[in-house]
């Protein structure tokens, strides 16, 4: 498999795994010449409160995208992998509905050929009463996911 855009799913609390994301991303991609798209799902409501702690203005049409690239989880990313040499771009999206489903169809607009998702150890329970996103990206993704956790 040739890879040539590996999206990976950027959410506030990877700013924990920034480091051990870097590095996956940096070692799949870099020897490939891949680029990695950092992408974010923004809630309605936590699009709201970034769009206004970045200055934006109410009525002004602005893009999930643009938001995303002035969000600061992602521009840890982006300063990292470009310091490794990695090339990359941005995506933002509103999830109306599951982020997860949003991540998969992010992957599938840019035409990914690997995920990578960030995440932590859930028991089963707290899975089931929870939820879990990198679970519903896994299960449903065209392409193949790898996923960075915590230890």
């Amino acid at each position: 498999m040739t890879l040539q855009t590996v999206l990976m799913a950027v959410s506030k609390g990877d700013t924990e795994r920034s480091e051990k994301l870097v590095e996956t991303a940096t070692e799949i991609a870099k020897p490939a010449g891949a680029t990695v798209a950092l992408a974010h799902v923004f809630r309605d409501d936590e699009y709201e409160s970034v769009r206004d702690d970045l200055g934006f203005e109410k009525d002004s049409e602005v893009t999930p995208s643009v938001v995303a690239k002035r969000y600061a989880p992602i521009r840890e990313l982006l300063d990292r992998l470009e310091a490794e040499g990695v090339d990359c771009d941005i995506h933002g999206s509103l999830g109306d509905g599951s982020v997860g489903e949003r991540i998969v169809e992010l992957a599938r607009d840019v035409d990914a050929d690997l995920i990578i998702v960030g995440g932590r150890k859930r028991s089963p329970a707290g899975k089931a009463a929870f939820g879990s996103t990198a679970q519903e990206v896994m299960l449903n993704a065209d392409c193949p996911v790898t996923f960075v956790r915590n230890d």
